[in-house]
């Protein structure tokens, strides 16, 4: 009870999901450190303090034994422990309260340090800060990575950073106090051993200054590997349905294969640094103490130094040794999560693509009317997709939009959400032009329904709740059942027996078939009730009989709306007040069914050659 309550006092010591702005943390190595870093110096700085204790007692321990040596040399064996404590109690005293109070009380103070505050509170504020930036990046910055290799990136970030940090300060800051130390101590009995050790110390400094540059590169190129497996590996788990239905174990191993032998190739490179480092370290290790051994046994022949002084000098040398050969061992592991680090940092600190203005303040929706202004775009700066574009739509009106793949409809939607910006013209809402409004407050205000309905591993309340956190299970209901989703609901189960809205739906919702996802996603839309309705194929996956179900329920939904609607199968949308038919990013034609019927253009066309709902693709895609 009382080392748990000991315990929690250090944990709470670094808050890691303190209240933070999500910000853009600096690119450059150093500077990425010290913005997390400065978040919890203190136990930084305390572990420091402990760490160079620990490194003093380390050597005292030594000198201790040095000591000692000389103390029983000198003490007749029938003197017994009698003896031997009235002339040197105190000193044996002291050494064991050294040994057994200070050193372990600074050895477990460095652990709770390490274990309880540094582990717990400063690798997960990292990730968590990370994560936070991360997510508030622009859906471009998605669609071009891997979402494997995003989150292998931010999560490494917060293991690194504090692998590095305890490395630093317990094996380098220690290294660095205990060799001081060392020197001090041996420079007591003859300034020729302090000699012979800072040799030994000056010639690693050139070994390190060799090795760790050459490790630091090939750490951060293992690292990149690693990452890019990740996200391959990721990104065919993620789409293990399309690789069974279209793909070959055969052409997946492949792919996967090169993605290993990269990685492997990277290692190799990595081990043959890590194999001359240790070969040299053990060269050098073995001279010094040879060297030190003989000049220790010289100085007692001579009478210089006492063989407690011999013993002593050995056992430091000894320990030195094996403290150096860990060092460089841990310089790996620092390389590699330095590595790791400026690798993250390239992914992590990239600044947000699309981000509010300065100035940019909430939507205000009195008046849904939605003007496109002469708008144009492509996608990266490439051939435009949106070609000076201009529409109107008067609020409650509900406008569908018509055309072949490729003619530019789900980019026209993508840009009223403002998941790009427009490269000419400007988009208005309720007369606001939407790039000098917060992103969220925007899409606060429009619902959407995508043909792609992609859903999150949680309960089925949750996936729906998204359209109003604060809606109670009676509004949820109301939504599902206006769905004509409560009758597989209330029958779906997952595998640890949740039932109902409490069932898990699996990875992007594969559980559940199309038409029971896409009816999750409509309940969601009607849970959230915005002003204005954006309907993107939202019936696309569903079967004659539940499409007919719920077009009712859509129209009900769309009563006192704004409605822009995308739709292929054109009987969906041929009751709204106005259609729009675009082609090859611009409006060709427009009006209500029957009269773009009679005029005999385009939508005339593609509704007499429609099969099953469906248009024709175009060549130019989206």
């Amino acid at each position: 009870m009382i080392f748990q309550r000991i315990a929690e006092l250090f944990e709470r010591w670094i808050d890691p999901l303190a209240d933070h702005t999500p910000e853009r943390p600096p690119e450059k190595l150093v500077p990425f450190l010290w913005y997390f870093l400065r978040q919890a110096k203190w136990p930084f700085f305390a572990m420091l303090i402990v760490g160079g204790g620990v490194a003093i007692m380390e050597s005292a321990a030594f000198w201790f034994m040095g000591v000692l040596i000389d103390i029983l040399d000198g003490t007749p064996r029938e003197a017994g422990w009698s003896g031997l404590m009235a002339e040197y109690g105190w000193v044996l005293i002291g050494m064991a309260f050294a040994m057994v109070v200070v050193r372990v009380g600074l050895t477990t103070l460095q652990m709770l340090i390490e274990e309880q505050t540094i582990v717990p509170g400063f690798n997960n504020l990292v990730r968590w800060q990370s994560y936070r930036y991360v997510a508030r990046q622009s859906l471009d910055f998605f669609q071009n990575d891997f979402a494997g290799r995003i989150v292998t990136k931010v999560t490494a970030a917060g293991q690194s950073i504090g692998d590095l940090m305890s490395s630093l300060l317990q094996v380098v800051w220690f290294m660095a106090i205990y060799a001081i130390s060392t020197m001090a101590l041996v420079a007591a009995l003859d300034w020729r051993l302090a000699a012979l050790i800072a040799l030994w110390i000056a010639i690693f400094a050139v070994l390190a200054r060799f090795f760790v540059p050459r490790i630091r590169e090939n750490a951060r190129e293992l690292a990149e590997a690693n990452s890019m497996m990740s996200g391959r590996m990721v990104d065919s788990f993620s789409n293990i349905l399309t690789l069974k239905l279209f793909g070959s174990d055969e052409g997946n191993d492949g792919y996967m294969r090169g993605g290993f032998e990269r990685l492997i190739a990277r290692v190799k490179a990595f081990t043959r640094l890590i194999t001359g480092v240790r070969a040299s370290l053990s060269l050098l290790s073995g001279v010094m103490i040879t060297a030190i051994a003989a000049l220790s046994v010289h100085l007692w022949f001579s009478s210089d130094i006492s063989s407690g002084d011999v013993a002593f000098t050995l056992g430091l040398s000894l320990r030195l040794s094996m403290l150096l050969g860990r060092l460089m061992m841990q310089l790996n592991g620092i390389m590699r999560a330095i590595g790791t680090i400026q690798n993250s940092a390239e992914l992590i600190a990239q600044p947000i693509g699309l981000v509010d203005k300065p100035d940019a303040v909430p939507l205000v929706l009195r008046n849904p009317a939605i003007r496109f202004d002469n708008v144009s775009f492509g996608y990266d700066g490439g051939k435009g997709v949106i070609r000076d574009f201009s529409l109107d739509v008067r609020a409650g009106e509900k406008v569908g939009i018509v055309g072949r793949s490729g003619a530019g409809k789900s980019t026209l939607v993508n840009l009223l959400l403002r998941f790009y910006d427009v490269d000419g013209g400007r988009i208005l809402i309720d007369g606001q032009n939407i790039a000098d409004v917060t992103q969220e407050s925007l899409r606060a205000g429009i619902g959407m329904v995508t043909q792609d309905t992609g859903l999150l591993h949680r309960p089925i309340r949750d996936n729906i709740r998204f359209g109003n956190e604060d809606a109670g299970d009676d509004m949820l209901w109301e939504a599902v059942e206006r769905a004509e989703a409560d009758s597989f609901i209330a029958d779906l189960a997952d595998l640890r027996g949740r039932k109902g809205l409490d069932a898990y739906v699996g990875e992007r919702g594969v559980k559940l078939s199309g038409g029971q996802r896409q009816r999750i996603a409509i309940s969601r839309v009607m849970l959230k009730d915005a002003p204005i309705l954006v309907l993107d194929e939202a019936t696309s996956a569903l079967d004659s009989e539940v499409e007919a179900a719920i077009q009712a329920n859509l129209m009900k939904l769309m009563e006192g709306k704004t409605v822009l609607a995308i739709a292929h199968r054109l009987s969906t949308i041929a009751a709204l007040d106005r259609l729009i038919v675009m082609d090859k990013g611009r409006i060709v034609e427009e009006g209500t069914h029957e009269a773009l019927i009679e005029k005999g253009g385009l939508y005339a066309s593609l509704w007499a050659r429609q099969s099953g709902g469906f248009l024709p693709e175009l060549d130019d895609g989206e």
